[in-house]
């Protein structure tokens, strides 16, 4: 289209402000809660609530552990499908109201969860129904936060404000990472295992309040009562989604397996991988990670507005070409075993992945048509995750123990980013097309 490449550089109004305020707050600490698991996982769960098995089978606990993370993805696309119908019913501000105290009610119970030696196998048992929790609400809450920014974007920046739910992302890791090293920073190794771990979980009681009072604030705005009126009008039946835009669903998921996977890479794996297999030290692991996360942040924001100027698919093109041309140096810099290449190499990584996530929202909102986008764009996108970064540590790990060649997790990485970038030139470019809720047409032009 003749208008697709032009860009609005007028000054953002208060509405559009409070959107992506909105948006921005309520993913960056619904990922703080999930990413907080995530990173534990790797550093402390094992040992506290797997321990047994790895009297038989040494290592086995890290695994079960870190395949613990992945059991949350299963459940991902049934909260989209339960958000997405009672908040049809119930108003969108109750639901994501709920999702968020959700996931923070079910963080805060893992700070207080007795361990394996305390109550036995009723401890893992328990950590595994909130981590399901976890996912659960995590999969109710993308879709409305990424549509709601996109659809409410000047047609020449959706790139640019699809983005911001996109960096919860890289701010939930920020603060996971770093309220994590902070704790390993004034603790003991045995004060942290014996309770030390607990306080980032508690912590999120304290995030659950400053998201309600955002989320309370903003829906009493105009944008929140059309969001409503959108939502009603784009949920739709599962059976219409499969019937007429199976082929967008399944791009959809596909394009996100690479960036997943790899993005938990980041989040969850070389956090164990450093400290345990390296030796290094957990503090210095977690502040690079910290790190390399603002790098994270600033390329998926220079992603979206990329994608405004060049396309969504040139841009996620140009992402996953990075990720793969990076995985085999990546690992031979981190197993020199020295921080600084360590957490340089990771850093260098987020440059390709924040290409590839930046321009997700404004991608998958201009890919189907507006009676079919909430579901669309939400189970898309948790299949994604599933097919993705689910068991990408475990798969990891599994990879590591049974070759003892860290390449090999590079080679997997590789052949994903080699699907995704398949798929995403599957897609016919979208940019600019007609999304049917400000513009008031339906939107029609993705393939």
């Amino acid at each position: 289209m003749s208008h697709a490449g032009t860009r609005d550089r007028r000054t953002l109004s208060t509405e559009e402000r409070k959107v992506l305020a909105s948006t921005l707050a309520g993913t960056s600490i619904e990922w703080y809660d999930f990413f907080i698991y995530a990173q534990a996982a790797g550093l402390v769960l094992a040992p506290l609530f797997f321990a047994p098995v790895s009297a038989d089978a040494p290592g086995l606990a890290t695994i079960i552990s870190l395949a613990t993370i992945g059991i949350s993805f299963l459940f991902r696309p049934l909260g989209a499908v339960v958000a997405g119908r009672f908040g049809d019913r119930l108003g969108r501000k109750k639901m994501l109201v709920f999702t968020l105290v959700t996931m923070g009610a079910a963080t805060s119970l893992i700070g207080l969860l007795p361990t394996y030696g305390e109550i036995g196998v009723a401890a893992p048992v328990a950590l595994m129904l909130l981590r399901i929790v976890q996912g659960f609400s995590a999969g109710g809450e993308w879709g409305g936060a990424a549509l709601m920014s996109v659809e409410h974007a000047p047609r020449g920046r959706r790139g640019l404000f699809g983005a911001y739910p996109q960096i919860g992302v890289p701010i939930g890791l920020i603060l996971a990472t770093g309220v994590l090293w902070v704790m390993t920073t004034v603790t003991t190794p045995e004060e942290f295992e014996a309770w030390g771990w607990r306080v980032p979980f508690l912590l999120s009681a304290l995030l659950v309040v400053l998201g309600y009072a955002i989320r309370r604030a903003v829906e009493e705005s105009p944008i929140f009562a059309e969001m409503l009126a959108r939502k009603k009008a784009s949920s739709a039946p599962l059976r219409d989604l499969f019937r007429g835009n199976a082929k967008q669903v399944v791009l959809t998921a596909l394009i996100f397996i690479a960036n997943n996977a790899a993005g938990y890479l980041v989040i969850a794996y070389f956090v164990s991988y450093g400290s345990t297999t390296l030796g290094l030290s957990r503090s210095s692991v977690l502040l690079a990670t910290v790190v390399a996360s603002f790098g994270w942040l600033a390329s998926t924001l220079y992603g979206g507005a990329l994608s405004d100027r060049i396309g969504r698919v040139r841009t996620f093109q140009i992402g996953y070409a990075f990720v793969f041309a990076w995985m085999i140096p990546l690992f031979l810099l981190v197993d020199t075993g020295e921080i600084v290449l360590f957490g340089a190499a990771i850093l260098v990584l987020t440059l390709g992945l924040g290409l590839s996530y930046g321009p997700m929202s404004a991608l998958y909102a201009e890919m189907f048509p507006v009676s079919v986008r909430y579901s669309g764009v939400s189970i898309g996108y948790a299949l994604g995750a599933i097919l993705g970064g689910a068991f990408a540590p475990t798969i990891a790990e599994l990879l590591m123990q049974n070759t003892g060649w860290s390449g090999s997790i590079g080679l997997y990485i590789m052949l994903l980013s080699a699907i995704s970038f398949a798929a995403v030139t599957a897609v016919r470019e979208p940019r600019g097309a007609d999304l049917g809720v400000t513009e008031g047409r339906t939107n029609a032009a993705a393939s």
